[in-house]
């Protein structure tokens, strides 16, 4: 494990990670709001990555720590999905073919450039230019570096959002999962379904028996991860069905409910924007439909004493 070469100083430095011989996880503590994990396998000819970070300061840290590892340009770059985070710095691998589903190609399009306040705690995003996915795939792909097999999957349904793929490397039993797993960060499912996720992560992700997982957000870590975050997933499933039938709406429920284990995750306010997932669905609405985020995140930021949310990135 060594520190990346970086001028970033909060919340961490980020750390690199050879988790198998040539694949590498790139973690950026503290995982937090627009602070993802990245990744890079390293052939006999060039790099694939997956994934990007989201602002021009932390990709472009990330690309030299890759080339610290090797002097073999990135050919490839997946995206798991079409948060910023994960994207926002795709302009930067120069002539990397940018492959991904093709609904996150539609995501990334329709977020456009990045912002910050009101809702997140002001942001350098530094450079920024639109790079959305330009080879697309409905199902998967199959990406070779050297003899080594990376399956790239869509997970069929929506789960953290409508458009999320991993990375599976079934010869060394490893899992680049994006943003379907965090680990010791609350797990996100505003643009995504509550029981879409835990449909993927029981008919999906856990079946692979993967014994390597790198998270979206957060350490790298075993198949146990699963079971912590089905947990959470249950919880608001649980939490959203007793304040429906109270009568509360997804604040009021919120602020009701004792988080138990789970106020320990990083950023506990997105149990609010979860529960407007989850009212959504017991209300019959299907998985991924869109809802009213705008309310959403706006309760989220009352949740949070009416302060914008933090962001470190």
């Amino acid at each position: 494990m060594t520190s990346s070469a970086h001028d970033i100083t909060t919340p961490g430095p980020p750390r690199l990670e050879e988790v198998s011989d040539g694949v590498f996880a790139y973690l950026q503590p503290d995982g937090t709001w627009w602070i993802n994990n990245t990744g890079f396998l390293v052939g006999s000819r060039g790099v694939v990555s997956v994934d990007a970070c989201s602002t021009e300061r932390r990709t472009r840290a990330y690309l030299e720590t890759i080339a610290s590892v090797t002097d073999r340009p990135v050919r490839t770059l997946v995206n798991t999905h079409h948060h910023g985070d994960h994207t926002f710095g795709n302009h930067l691998f120069g002539g990397a073919t940018i492959v991904a589903h093709e609904e996150t190609r539609a995501g990334v399009l329709a977020w456009g450039a990045p912002f910050d306040e009101p809702v997140w705690t002001p942001v350098d995003w530094g450079e920024f230019a639109l790079e959305p996915p330009f080879l697309t795939y409905t199902e998967g792909v199959t990406l070779w570096v050297d003899d080594l097999r990376c399956e790239v999957r869509h997970v069929g349904t929506p789960a953290h959002t409508t458009n999320d793929s991993i990375v599976w490397i079934p010869d060394r039993r490893l899992l680049f999962c994006g943003d379907l797993l965090f680990n010791g960060g609350t797990p996100f499912l505003l643009q995504g379904s509550v029981a879409g996720a835990i449909t993927v992560l029981e008919e999906v992700v856990a079946p692979l028996g993967a014994e390597t997982i790198v998270p979206g957000h957060g350490p790298v870590a075993g198949p146990d991860l699963i079971d912590r975050v089905l947990g959470y997933l249950r919880f608001v499933q649980a939490t959203a069905k007793r304040g429906r039938a109270a009568g509360l709406t997804p604040l009021e429920a919120a602020r009701e409910t004792d988080l138990g284990p789970y106020a320990e995750l990083g950023d506990p306010e997105r149990i609010v924007g979860n529960l407007h997932r989850a009212y959504a669905e017991e209300d019959g609405l299907p998985p991924g439909a869109p809802i009213d985020a705008v309310t959403a995140l706006s309760d989220m930021i009352t949740y949070n004493g009416g302060r914008p949310l933090t962001c470190r990135a």
